[in-house]
């Protein structure tokens, strides 16, 4: 593989080439998470984009796309070019940010080039950072004049306002976090996701749900149409993939994320979505704390957790399982991320793409440990566990970026563009 070759295609000479010997290995085209934050600015004791991105690129994830939810939240045109300046100078994974919707941030909000920035973010339920859009009003206008791709979280907020207080009043501040799914539940989530969905239908919105967690929406999602012409598509994440209920027991606050980790039965219904494309792709999430704030009591621990170094590994573990076969992986993790948002050359191995490569041998363990876990918080919820698979190399626009544990920082990650009028 050449260094210097940006895209795939043409042809190189033999003094211009390192030779990587990938006899048994699997070349695949590098993830594209499209739901991450990486806490900058503002928050840069738990991440950075530098630290984040460097976890990304080593577990296989050579784009991103990271939320609004920074201080200051992202409600303005040069706060969301703030960001681009940080990633220009520091993010090893190409990138793209979400603009940030708030109740009174319209004009700033259609001010965005669509051809240039993934999407639109709407907290339609209120997570770490409380970017709360509850007003009908300005949600009417949101869904009727941006013209391009809206992301929503969805979780009904009076809902988990009620639910909140009756069980503090139960249990008060020693609560366990077992009850998380109760708070944060069913009803809240289908409640918002139904309602986002009638938004999107009245309105002809290019809608996009983040992170579906319960059995019962994943049924609103239509798989009978292709991909490219869907107006209303549906996001999977790893943990509601990997986690149910019973591991509350175990992994207590460090598998608190919002919306929240549900049922057996929740879980096995999502991989179904997966499997039969009512669910379009699957992503992370990636939210890191520290250790300090997840350790705090259930009223105090913020939700999320660093997922995005062992996104690929993961889902390749149920590929050994018999759950999941290699193409749907590649599809719902490279393909349809780039279809869906509209990626220009990039989510596939193809002549005239960026060069986006992932190399991955299928039968190497790889143990997870405080030693080589690379999201600054320094944990994982997946600590202790052996994946079967392991990323060993990760080309970035032709750049051999990471290669058995080390990493090329000679040239930097590219700012993702959009097929987009």
């Amino acid at each position: 593989m050449d260094r210097a070759l940006k895209k795939i295609g043409g042809s190189i000479s033999a003094n211009h080439a390192t030779v990587i010997d990938a006899a048994g290995k699997l070349l695949l085209p590098g993830a594209i998470d499209d739901q991450v934050h990486f806490r900058e600015p503002g928050l840069t004791h738990k991440a950075t984009i530098y630290t984040e991105a460097k976890a990304a690129v080593a577990g296989g994830v050579t784009s991103f796309m990271e939320m609004p939810n920074t201080v200051p939240p992202v409600f303005t045109q040069q706060l969301l070019e703030d960001k681009y300046q940080i990633a220009a100078r520091t993010s090893l994974a190409n990138y793209s940010f979400f603009m940030g919707a708030g109740n009174d941030n319209l004009e700033e909000v259609l001010g965005t080039d669509i051809t240039k920035v993934c999407g639109l973010k709407i907290f339609m339920g209120s997570s770490t950072g409380n970017l709360l859009v509850d007003s009908p009003a300005v949600l009417e206008s949101l869904f009727s004049k941006f013209p391009s791709l809206i992301a929503t979280h969805c979780e009904d907020e009076a809902t988990i306002l009620k639910n909140t207080a009756a069980y503090k009043e139960k249990y008060g501040e020693g609560m366990p976090v077992n009850y998380h799914p109760q708070i944060r539940s069913e009803e809240a989530c289908y409640k918002s996701s139904s309602f986002a969905i009638a938004l999107a239908k009245k309105h002809g919105t290019r809608l996009h749900i983040l992170h579906i967690s319960t059995a019962k929406e994943t049924h609103q999602f239509d798989n009978s149409i292709p991909l490219e012409k869907k107006k209303i598509t549906a996001e999977a994440c790893v943990h509601h993939l990997w986690f149910n209920d019973a591991d509350y027991d175990r992994l207590g606050m460090l598998i608190k994320w919002n919306p929240a980790i549900k049922t057996k039965a929740d879980q096995q219904e999502i991989l179904k979505a997966v499997l039969d494309n009512r669910i379009d792709i699957i992503a992370t999430d990636h939210a890191p704390h520290t250790t300090e704030e997840k350790s705090k009591g259930y009223f105090q621990a913020p939700s999320g957790g660093p997922l995005i170094q062992h996104s690929l590994v993961a889902m390749l573990d149920f590929y050994h399982q018999k759950k999941i076969t290699l193409e749907k992986i590649v599809q719902k993790m490279a393909h349809n991320p780039a279809i869906l948002f509209q990626i220009q050359d990039r989510g596939f191995i193809r002549e005239g793409y960026f060069a986006d490569l992932v190399l991955v041998d299928l039968f190497k363990p790889n143990t997870v440990s405080k030693a080589n876990i690379l999201a600054k918080c320094g944990w994982s919820p997946f600590e202790g566990h052996t994946f079967h698979s392991t990323v060993t190399h990760t080309w970035i626009s032709g750049h051999l970026a990471y290669a058995e544990g080390k990493f090329n920082e000679q040239k930097l990650g590219e700012r993702l563009q959009f097929n987009r009028k």
